[in-house]
């Protein structure tokens, strides 16, 4: 019996498909909380785009919690594809977790301060008036990855000694969790940490508000970025993720979670 042109085409797309899902794979990736909300709704598209799998992990850059990416890799965990701050992504390379040609520079992120969802928002757009907003803070909440490590080793030491001491008393660092949440539980009036990372606790339904970055010469910008693990199981597929990262297609995602895409 002669078969219809449009029974030959759903034959033809059928046999597409189950080829693309013979050849679909499934990427580890792990990414640190400055640019996990991006990659949460990056790779949803990539693998529509692609027919590859995804599984996202996180971790912060540094620190002591166990969730940490290089305690998680110092564990012998293994992933096709790490994305942390680059300083902390440059000693994954040095002690061969990382394949270091493969590092690329993905988003500059920047430090700011959050506060509780309609609490009156402290002008923090000099390096005085956000001094006296640290002095007259009750409870101040940082994070123990690279925001937080700023904070407690460059910005409170500047002050001096007796305000030092002020600052220290009340200011903690949150292991293990995100700062904005914190907030939200009413465990801080303000806090601190990648402003990605409070984002996705504000807006309509949040809890906290983003009061914006921090001055300089408090600032400090981060790049974070992605590098494929020594002996990827996936490493074409890694590749692509990362080209698809830094592509044109994923700018406004980037910059809607408050960062800015390295074009290069």
């Amino acid at each position: 019996m002669k078969k219809s042109p449009i029974f030959m085409k759903i034959l033809f797309a059928g046999v597409g498909l189950i080829t693309t899902l013979a050849n679909a794979d499934t990427l580890e990736v792990i990414s640190s909380g400055g640019f996990y909300s991006s990659m949460q709704k990056l790779i949803p598209i990539f693998e529509k785009q692609t027919g590859h799998t995804v599984h996202l992990s996180s971790g912060s850059s540094m620190g002591a919690s166990p969730t940490a990416i290089p305690n998680r890799l110092d564990r012998g965990e293994h992933f096709d594809v790490v994305i942390l701050a680059a300083s902390e992504l440059n000693k994954l390379a040095e002690k061969g977790y990382v394949d270091p040609n493969s590092q690329r520079g993905l988003v500059n992120s920047r430090i700011g301060m959050a506060i509780p969802k309609g609490a009156v928002k402290p002008d923090i757009s000099t390096a005085a008036k956000f001094e006296n907003v640290l002095l007259n803070a009750k409870h101040i909440g940082y994070s123990a990855s690279a925001s937080g490590t700023h904070l407690e080793k460059d910005v409170f030491p500047s002050f001096p000694p007796v305000e030092y001491k002020v600052i220290s008393s009340k200011a903690e660092k949150v292991i293990g969790d995100r700062v904005a949440k914190r907030i939200a539980e009413g465990q801080f009036d303000i806090g601190f940490q990648q402003i990605s990372e409070i984002k996705p606790f504000t807006g309509q339904y949040g809890q906290v508000d983003l009061v914006g970055p921090i001055p300089m010469p408090y600032q400090k910008v981060t790049v974070f970025a992605a590098g494929i693990g020594k002996n990827a199981e996936h490493e074409p597929v890694a590749k692509a993720l990362i080209q698809f990262v830094k592509s044109p297609q994923a700018t406004k995602i980037i910059e809607d979670q408050g960062l800015e895409q390295i074009k290069q």
